[in-house]
This record gives C-alpha cells, structure tokens and sequence, in this order.
C-alpha cells in the first residue's frame, strides 16, 4: 500500500544532513495540508460553498486521518482554518505514527540544564528512503510532463514542498524558475477541492501571518 501523503511529507521535510526536520513550525502547516488533501483523496473530505465538509464518516483505519476528518464533521470552518488548526499535535501524532512503524525514533530531551520542558530527537531509521522522496519530489517538479498526467498526491507534495520552501527539493532559483510549474501543480487540487486549492496557494502568507516570519524552528 501507498504511504499516506502526511507520512511522505513528514519524510520529505526532514534535514538528513541535521538529522531534524528542515523546520518544525513549518512543517506542521504542510502537514495539516496533507492530512486534509489525503481525506479528500480518499474521499472522506468535500467541498460544500466553499468549506470543507465531510463526505464520507467512518474510520479511515488512520488515527491522524480520523481525528481530523472528526474534528470537520464537528464544526463548520474554512479550508483555510482547517490549515491552521491543531498543528503541533498533528505533528507529534504523525511522528509517533512513523515511530510505531520504526521509520522514526523519538527521544526526549530537556531543553537546559534547569530541566524547564523537553525537546523531541527525532532520527529517520533509513535516511536514504528520505533522501529518495525527496528526490523523487524534486524529479517531478523538474519533468517536462504535463501537470495534468502528474498522481494527485504526488502533485499535492511538491506543491506543499513548494510553500514551505523545503530546499532539498527546490533551491530558490527552482521556485523563480519553475514558478509556472508549481502553479499547475498546486491547481490540481481544486479537481478534489477549489477551497482546498486556494488556501494552499496562500500557504506561504497563511505561514507567515501565523509566525511572524519564516525563519526558525
């Protein structure tokens, strides 16, 4: 079976080279984008006047999936709040998913000597498989197929890779370069979603406007 799309990004946003996430406040955005663009894959998730609705209840067999496809059916919110909503648990719950699977493993740590909170360790078991996503991601932003031939959740990666600027997919010249590209592949989304299509568009502003700023982890 195909990884879910919130695993792969997880993956596809993790520093090999530091050995961390490429940076976690981001990363949380992307995979709030891609536990939603997976349900609506799936099609658990649809659009009714512009807000994501639940189109299809019942368990997902995915824990992340089902809180979050429990969470639309309850209330009433834009796609875009959707993005926005319970980031750092989504997070930590894709990381103990990938660390129940032995794709990650988890260390606490404590963030001065004074003991005051604690910081995860996270370690990829196989950088090598991430690097390869990565790589793979990077291969369909550079291919000169067109976007319309390109696997939904394929096309969802590279553009959620796209938004959160995650460099071992895309350098900065890559996203000047290749800017119609990304917009083709970001476009495909409104076949599953317009809404879900247009707030991943903002995603970039979306993160700013919730951080202050892009920098830092």
């Amino acid at each position: 079976m195909t990884e879910p799309l919130h695993h792969r990004m997880y993956l596809t946003a993790y520093d090999t080279a530091a050995q961390s996430l490429f940076d976690r406040p981001r990363t949380g955005f992307l995979l709030r984008a891609a536990v939603l663009t997976e349900l609506a894959i799936r099609g658990h998730l649809t659009e009714i006047e512009g807000v994501a609705a639940v189109a299809a209840a019942g368990s997902t067999g995915d824990s992340v999936l089902d809180k979050a496809l429990n969470d639309v059916g309850e209330y009433r919110r834009s796609w875009k709040a959707w993005l926005r909503y319970d980031r750092k648990e989504t997070l930590e719950a894709v990381e103990d998913q990938l660390a129940a699977l032995g794709v990650l493993t988890i260390e606490e740590k404590e963030k001065s000597s004074f003991g005051l909170g604690s910081k995860r360790q996270l370690t990829v078991t196989d950088p090598v498989a991430a690097q390869a996503l990565q790589d793979r991601a990077s291969a369909i932003l550079h291919a000169g197929d067109s976007a319309e031939r390109v696997d939904p959740a394929d096309a969802a990666l590279v553009a959620l890779a796209a938004a959160g600027g995650i460099r071992a997919v895309l350098s900065r010249k890559d996203g000047r370069d290749h800017k119609d590209r990304i917009e083709a592949l970001t476009d495909r989304l409104g076949d599953i979603a317009p809404g879900l299509e247009k707030a991943v568009h903002s995603l970039r502003v979306t993160m700013i406007a919730a951080q202050g700023g892009m920098g830092g982890s």
